[in-house]
């Protein structure tokens, strides 16, 4: 399957909005939003947190003109960088009344002093301080383009002169860290012009609370409006001060008052009256060192000269003290949780989304973390100057997660204490019992450590490493067993995922090494950094190391060689070759034509293709497809994920590899009328030089089975022995949308359609494997393919259970882990050789091919992954993300010589007159000690050229022969046959006489 990206921060998504300036304005026609929609965006604020900033966060302020409610609840804002064409967007809810404003609060920086009033919707949009474009739109897709026309558009709002799109002549002025872009008329002016209808200004942040603005008609009685911060926060010991304003449209501001939560330490500064009607009057809200760490809400009254009063409750929080192993504590949570605390540490490593700080002391308590991290600041200090951080301490848990991560969150204060300090790296070896204990720490693992993971490298930056290569536990044991729950409890302590500290798509992808690869199985030493905690990608929430110097790579796992000397006489793969399409998701396919489609049930179209997306990602895909099969040389192949398109996609790849060959040595075992309702099917190839297909294919098409399976049998052409191949694709362990009782996940390992997968099995033993003997008269059965199940899984049991032998685990437990497969960091064999009772001997081996379940998913085929570096390679590694499987037969002859048991009496060929044909006798005695069973073949290697046996039985390698008429041969007995021969040159008729026992 193809992945695709996911960008990422530690324990939560993050949207990095770049700052683009200085670029000209006006790409294109000025964009107009829809006229008929009285909402309008009043306010566009982008220096929250910045240098000199009043308020802490970035906002956007709406505002509904009309008379009508407007409903939001499908709508968002969206936000693009001044000449950016990708928009980034914060969906909105409930409903805007007519005249009120609806506040959306987005990023917070890590300066300002003031929290906004409460915000109606809340997201993480990071605007420029100067400028951008800010958009509304009526539902929730992310527009387009640096100048939008979109029919959803309801308002565009270009502010600073680098905006590339605006409404009307031009956008707004240039915003700063102290002004906002504030709409005329408190929001009432809307003439399509960004340039005519916005000022520049200090930021009045107005939510659906604040006084309504009635457009068109003249208020009298206009209620007072306050602009208070929900909060203003400090460390105790410090004084702090937090601006309060209020102002009335018709009538003057004139006094305020605390009228709840008075407190020793809390007051009033001195009172600013407004100016005028519609001025605003303002006060300090004044807390002094001496009030205790806590949260106090105070509420604080205005009124005006008519008598009419507004109120506004602030809470004042006050951090206390601690030292970061008390915010961390002892048990899982932290005693502090949910308080504002302030601490010291020293910083040890910066990241994406915040920094790392740690107690250069510590507390001695291997219980309590000395680390912590700080998310969603940012500080000017380098690793190894102590900081001073004021936040409030918080349990972050990822979605999925089963454990929370104690960080410090909603930062008022990063202060930069400077110094030089070295943190000694903690010691650590994994398996680690609970990597809780040195959360945020750096850390020194002691011992290397294995690539048990790298499928999310390329757009994550990740390699989930472990002591040793994990092993997923139903592999080894029976799903829910005691075994099986004990192993998924040891993985879970011995693994650790390696980042990138970066938390977007990497560029350059890090890690990479000789072959441009990094393969599972390889080792690394020198993992030095902090222990983080989040999302992981393919894997629930995981601890992370966020290296501090780089890890050293060893290729301990060597990319191996085309497969050579398999023992036995015949060489069997079984390969899952991924979603190998000749029509491609464009609509197009292998020959140029367009307008195509892939079949899905009964439907057909491009949308159900599953491979290659275009024309030069096929080439790309069927390039490698053709190393791997070259590569494996097999004398009968059974593949798995062919398109299920007839013969079409099998044959182009049999003429390809035929063609990398420079003749004809492949062919394959035609379509058979049943291949079920999946876009892909099995199929097989062989080599005519080794083996003849006997019959036709066999087939099972019951509904069970959306993939069905296809059975072949073959002949040895060196030894006349037969067996017959079953190629598999049982149903896959996802899309578990429509599973009900006995294929829902249990949680046992096994994933979903487990029983569905036990019926396919059940199918086999009962209905196409007795077909199958019938068919063929023999009972040398092999079972391979993508069984979507790992070793000791239901439907493995149920084969084995039933006279099927597991060769992987005869053959390939012995050295170790027998993988085909690696997911989340864990490795297995979903894909499987199972012979019958009569082959099971005749196995001579089994290898596993591993080109590329240890292979970076960065180096496929694909084109549209969004990652930084196409890492492809012509070859057959990561073709797909199964390995092949290699089985070694060696087959018994369907027959023996036994000309050494033999006397052999010949008379010499008398020509007969009439008819011109030759005649000869030839007589066998066995003195062998031994009866002769029968059939037995007298055959005439090396015969004259040019002459005929005329009553020959049948040919064997060239070689006529005659079937013995007696059967068998008893000690001492003989037997006489009769030659006729056509010799038209005449010429001296010779040849060497073979005994044989058995049939051609």
């Amino acid at each position: 399957m193809k992945h695709r990206v996911a960008i990422h921060s530690p324990g939560r998504l993050t949207v990095l909005a770049a700052l683009i300036g200085g670029l000209s304005a006006g790409l294109g026609a000025p964009a107009f939003a829809d006229p008929t929609v009285p909402v309008v965006i009043s306010q566009v604020y982008g220096g929250g947190g910045n240098s000199g900033a009043q308020y802490k966060n970035d906002f956007i302020e709406l505002h509904n003109r009309g008379t009508t409610a407007i409903d939001l609840s499908t709508w968002s804002v969206q936000y693009a960088s001044s000449a950016g064409t990708s928009w980034q967007l914060t969906k909105l809810s409930g409903i805007l009344q007519p005249g009120h404003y609806y506040l959306v609060q987005e990023a917070a920086g890590s300066g300002g002093t003031a929290a906004l009033p409460q915000p109606d919707a809340s997201g993480s949009l990071a605007l420029s301080g100067t400028s951008g474009k800010v958009a509304l739109v009526n539902n929730a897709s992310a527009l387009s383009g640096a100048n939008p026309t979109s029919a959803s558009l309801v308002d565009l709002v270009g502010f600073g002169s680098a905006a590339t799109g605006y409404e009307g002549s031009g956008p707004t002025a240039t915003l700063s860290n102290t002004t906002a872009a504030i709409r005329a008329n408190g929001g009432c002016t809307d003439t399509d012009d960004n340039a005519a209808d916005f000022a520049t200004g200090a930021p009045i942040p107005r939510n659906s609370a604040s006084a309504a603005k009635s457009c068109g008609t003249t208020t009298t009685d206009a209620a007072i409006v306050t602009n208070c911060p929900a909060s203003v926060s400090g460390t105790q010991g410090s004084a702090i001060m937090g601006l309060l304003q209020a102002s009335d449209a018709d009538s003057i501001v004139s006094s305020a008052s605390i009228v709840s939560g008075a407190r020793a330490g809390i007051a009033l500064g001195p009172f600013t009256p407004a100016a005028g009607k519609g001025g605003t009057a303002s006060v300090q809200l004044q807390v002094d060192g001496s009030l205790a760490a806590g949260s106090y809400p105070v509420g604080i009254t205005f009124t005006n000269d008519t008598s009419q009063s507004a109120s506004c409750t602030v809470t004042v929080q006050i951090a206390g003290s601690v030292t970061i192993p008390q915010i961390q504590g002892s048990g899982p949570t932290s005693p502090y949780a949910n308080t504002v605390q302030s601490t010291r540490g020293v910083l040890t490593a910066k990241v994406g989304s915040g920094f790392f700080i740690q107690d250069p002391k510590g507390d001695g308590d291997p219980t309590t973390s000395d680390g912590i991290f700080v998310f969603g600041a940012s500080t000017d200090a380098q690793p190894g100057e102590m900081v001073e951080v004021t936040g409030t301490v918080t349990e972050y848990t990822p979605t999925g997660a089963a454990r929370s991560y104690t960080e410090l969150g909603n930062v008022t204060k990063v202060t930069r204490l400077g110094g030089s300090y070295t943190i000694a790296p903690t010691n650590i070896e994994l398996p680690y019992p609970d990597l809780g204990r040195v959360e945020g720490m750096l850390v020194h693992i002691t011992t290397p450590l294995t690539v048990s993971g790298n499928g999310y490298l390329g757009d994550r930056g990740e390699l989930v490493l472990s002591n040793g290569r994990l092993e997923q536990p139903s592999n080894r044991y029976a799903p829910s067993s005691p075994e099986a729950k004990a192993l998924s409890a040891a993985n879970a302590s011995n693994m650790i995922v390696l980042d990138d500290g970066i938390f977007t798509t990497p560029n350059p992808i890090p890690y990479i090494g000789q072959d441009g690869t990094v393969r599972s199985g390889d080792t690394v030493t020198d993992l030095t950094g902090v222990v983080d905690f989040g999302a992981a990608g393919g894997l629930n929430p995981s601890f992370k190391l966020q290296p501090t110097q780089a890890p050293s790579f060893s290729r301990t796992n060597p990319r191996p060689p085309a497969v050579q000397g398999t023992p036995g006489n015949l060489r069997v793969v079984s390969a899952n070759i991924e979603n190998f399409f000749t029509t491609f998701t464009d609509g197009t396919n292998y020959l140029g034509q367009t307008g195509q489609g892939c079949s899905l049930g009964s439907s057909v179209s491009k949308s159900n293709c599953r491979g290659a997306d275009n024309l030069k990602e096929f080439q790309r895909q069927s390039t490698k497809l053709v190393a791997d099969l070259k590569g494996l040389d097999a004398d009968v192949a059974a593949l798995m994920e062919v398109q299920n398109n007839g013969d079409i996609t099998l044959s182009y790849i049999v003429d390809q590899l035929n063609t990398a060959y420079g003749s004809k040595v492949y062919n394959y075992v035609a379509n058979v009328p049943v291949t079920g309702t999946d876009a892909i099917r099995v199929a097989m190839i062989y080599k005519p030089a080794m083996v003849t297909p006997v019959g036709a294919p066999i087939t099972d098409g019951d509904s069970v089975n959306n993939r069905p399976p296809l059975a072949q049998t073959f002949k040895l052409n060196s030894n006349g022995a037969k067996f017959t191949l079953v190629a598999n694709h049982l149903k896959s362990k996802g899309s578990c949308g429509s599973a009900g009782a006995g294929n829902s996940d249990s949680g046992d390992g096994q994933g979903c359609w487990t029983g569905t997968r036990v019926l396919q099995a059940q199918r086999l033993l009962n209905y196409l494997v007795p077909q199958i003997k019938q068919a063929s008269g023999d009972d040398r059965i092999l079972l391979v393919g993508d069984m979507n199940a790992y070793g000791h899984e239901d439907p493995i049991a149920t084969l084995t259970s039933n006279g099927f032998v597991n060769e992987v685990e005869r053959f390939k437990r012995p050295e170790g882990t027998p993988y085909s497969y690696v997911f989340a960091g864990l490795s297995g064999y979903l894909d499987h050789a199972l012979a019958s009772t009569a082959l099971d001997g005749q196995v001579a081996g089994i290898l596993e091919w591993h080109i590329n379940a240890d292979e970076p998913d960065a180096l496929g085929y694909d084109l549209n992954t969004g990652l930084s570096q196409d890492l492809y390679q012509a070859n057959q590694f990561r073709e797909s993300d199964h390995d092949p499987l290699v089985i070694g037969l060696n087959l018994a002859p369907a027959f023996v010589d036994v000309t050494g048991g033999v006397k052999i009496a010949q008379t010499a060929p008398v020509p007969n007159r009439i008819t011109g044909k030759y005649s000869a006798t030839v007589t066998f005695t066995n003195t062998s000690g031994a009866a002769l069973s029968g059939p037995l073949q007298f055959r005439l290697d090396g015969l004259t050229a040019g002459v005929t046996l005329d009553n020959a039985s049948g040919s064997q390698n060239g070689a006529p022969y005659i079937t013995l008429p007696s059967g068998s041969l008893a000690v001492g007995a003989s037997a006489t046959v009769t030659t006729t021969f056509s010799n038209p040159a005449k010429t001296a008729i010779t040849y060497k006489p073979a005994l044989i026992q058995g049939a051609f």
